[in-house]
C-alpha cells in the first residue's frame, strides 16, 4: 500500500487520514494510531482473519435468505470473504493484537475492508459507503460481542489440528527411538539417584504413551469450541435481528466451515463466558510442561559427553561456544524449555483475563486471542522442531547405560525376591565399597546360584515381571 498519497473520509467523531489504496476505513486507521503497543498486527495470525472472514460471509448469507440484504450487496460480500478466506489481503489487517474496546477494532477493519474492497470490485471508489456500508450492510445483524468470539473459537478449530498432528508425530518417532532402544539396559533414576533398571526403550515409550494422552485430551476439550454465540449480537439478546436470524446465521456458517457448529445453550451466557479458553489454555500448558520436562531428561541423558551420563547422543547442529573448542550444546531441546515457559507464562495471562470479565461482557478478548493463537503456533513449531532436529537423530550408547547399571546398585533390586532385602542390601553395600560390579561381587559369593548371575545381564529379567527364578543354594 502507498502510504504517502492518503484519502480523506471520516466517522463519527471526524475526519480521518486514510493511505488511498487501503482497503480498511477510518476507525482502523484510529485503531492503528491508538494502539501502537506489540508491534505485532492480527494478520500475523492468518487463521484469525480467514475465521472473521468466515463469520462475515456466514451472516451475509443468512441476511439475504431472510430478505434483510440486497442480493446484489450478499453476492459482493461473499465473494470478498472467500478472496480473504483464500489468504488474500492480509496487509489490510495492520492493527496490533493489543486493543481495547473487545476487539470493536478488529471488527471494524473487516467491516471495512470487505466494503472498500467490495467498492473495488463494483467499479466505485473506497469510501463510498452509501452503495455498500461497513456497518448497515456487512456489520447487519451483529455486534463485535458475537462475532469476535465466534472468530476465536473458529481460529483455535483451525489452528489447533496441526498441534495434534504435530504430536502424533513426535510420538510416533518417539515410538521409533522406543523400538530402537529395546534392548539397551540401563540404570533407571529416582531423585536423580540410582534406582532399578529398565531399558532406554521403555523409558522413550513413556515419553510417547505422555504425549498421546495429551492428543487425546486436545480433541475433547476441542470440542468446546463448536459451542457459538453467534446471533446474540450485543449482550445475547439478538437485538437489532430477525427472529429467524441467530438460527439462520449459525446453520450458513456451520455449511461453510463443515464445522458441527452448534448454538450456546444461553446467549448471554456465552457472551461473557470464556471458560473454554482457560480451560484450553490449560491443557496447553500441560503439553508444554511435558514437553520441558521430556527436554530436561533429554540434556541430562546426553550430557558430558566425557563428564555426564553420556547415555544417548544428540544430533549435532551447530558449535556450542565461542571460547570452548569441540563443544556441543542441547540447543534443541533448550529452545523447546523456553517455548514451555512462554506458554505457562501466556497461560497465566488467560486467566487473569478472563476473570477480568464484568457484567455482560469480556473487553479483554483481545489478548486472549493473542495469547491463545500464539501458543497454538509456538507450541506446534516447537514440537515439530524437536521432532525432525533432534529425537529423529537420537542414537543410544549402549555400552555406556550398562557400564552406568553394573556400576550401580540398581541391581540389587532385582534379586531382593530372591535373596531377601538384607543379603540385597549387604551386596550393594559391598559394591559401594569396593568399587566392583554387582556380577563381580556375585561371582565371589559361593553360596548363590549361578541362576542370579543371569539376572544382571537379561534385559528381561532386569526390567519385566517375570516368574521367581531358583532361590539360593
Amino acid at each position: 500500500m502507498d502510504t504517502f498519497i492518503e484519502r480523506i473520509e471520516k466517522d463519527s467523531i471526524g475526519q480521518v487520514a486514510i493511505p488511498v489504496d487501503a482497503y480498511y476505513g477510518p476507525q482502523t486507521a484510529r485503531g492503528i494510531v491508538n494502539f501502537p503497543i506489540s508491534g505485532i498486527s492480527i494478520n500475523h495470525f492468518p487463521n484469525f482473519i480467514k475465521a472473521l472472514a468466515y463469520v462475515k460471509l456466514a451472516c451475509a448469507r443468512a441476511n439475504e435468505k431472510l430478505g434483510d440484504l440486497d442480493g446484489a450487496k450478499a453476492e459482493i460480500i461473499d465473494t470478498v470473504c472467500n478472496e480473504l478466506i483464500s489468504g488474500r489481503h492480509l496487509d489490510h489487517f495492520p492493527l496490533d493484537v493489543f486493543q481495547g474496546g473487545a476487539g470493536t477494532s478488529t471488527n471494524m477493519n473487516i467491516n471495512e475492508v470487505i466494503a472498500n474492497r467490495g467498492l473495488e470490485i463494483m467499479g466505485l471508489p473506497r469510501g463510498c459507503y452509501d452503495k455498500l456500508h461497513p456497518n448497515n450492510d456487512v456489520n447487519l445483524s451483529q455486534s463485535t460481542n458475537d462475532v469476535y468470539p465466534t472468530a476465536i473459537r473458529l481460529a483455535i478449530l483451525f489452528s489447533h489440528g496441526k498441534l495434534l498432528e504435530a504430536l502424533d508425530s513426535l510420538a510416533d518417532e518417539l515410538e521409533l527411538r522406543s523400538a530402537d532402544f529395546a534392548d539397551v539396559v540401563k540404570l533407571g533414576r529416582t531423585q536423580l539417584q540410582d534406582a532399578v533398571p529398565m531399558t532406554l526403550g521403555q523409558e522413550f515409550q513413556a515419553f510417547a504413551t505422555t504425549l498421546r494422552e495429551d492428543v487425546a485430551r486436545l480433541q475433547e476439550i476441542g470440542k468446546f469450541f463448536l459451542e457459538i454465540n453467534l446471533g446474540g449480537t450485543a449482550i445475547g439478546t439478538g437485538i437489532n435481528t430477525n427472529t429467524d436470524y441467530q438460527a439462520a446465521a449459525v446453520y450458513e456458517l456451520s455449511r461453510a466451515t463443515g464445522l458441527p457448529l452448534v448454538s450456546a445453550g444461553n446467549l448471554i451466557e456465552a457472551c461473557w463466558d470464556t471458560g473454554a479458553f482457560v480451560l484450553f489454555s490449560g491443557m496447553l500448558k500441560r503439553t508444554a510442561t511435558k514437553l520441558s520436562k521430556i527436554c530436561n531428561d533429554l540434556r541430562l541423558l546426553s550430557s558430558g559427553p566425557r563428564g555426564g551420563l553420556n547415555e544417548i547422543n544428540l544430533p549435532a547442529l551447530q558449535p556450542g561456544s565461542s571460547i570452548m573448542p569441540g563443544k556441543v550444546n542441547p540447543v534443541i531441546p533448550e529452545v523447546v524449555n523456553q517455548v514451555a515457559f512462554q506458554i505457562i507464562g501466556y497461560d497465566l495471562t488467560i486467566t487473569l483475563a478472563s476473570e477480568a470479565g464484568q457484567l455482560q461482557l469480556n473487553v479483554m478478548e483481545p489478548v486472549i486471542t493473542y495469547n491463545l493463537l500464539h501458543s497454538l503456533d509456538l507450541l506446534t513449531n516447537a514440537i515439530d522442531l524437536l521432532r525432525t532436529k533432534c529425537v529423529s537423530g537420537i542414537t543410544a550408547n549402549d555400552m555406556v547405560c550398562r557400564s552406568h547399571l553394573e556400576a550401580s546398585t540398581a541391581v540389587a533390586t532385582a534379586l531382593t525376591p530372591v535373596i531377601g532385602y538384607e543379603r540385597a542390601a549387604e551386596l550393594a553395600k559391598e559394591v559401594l565399597q569396593s568399587g566392583k560390579t554387582i556380577r563381580e561381587v556375585l561371582t565371589a559369593q559361593p553360596d548363590l546360584s549361578a541362576d542370579l548371575l543371569a539376572v544382571t545381564t537379561d534385559a528381561r529379567l532386569l526390567t519385566q515381571p517375570v516368574p521367581r527364578i531358583s532361590k539360593a543354594s
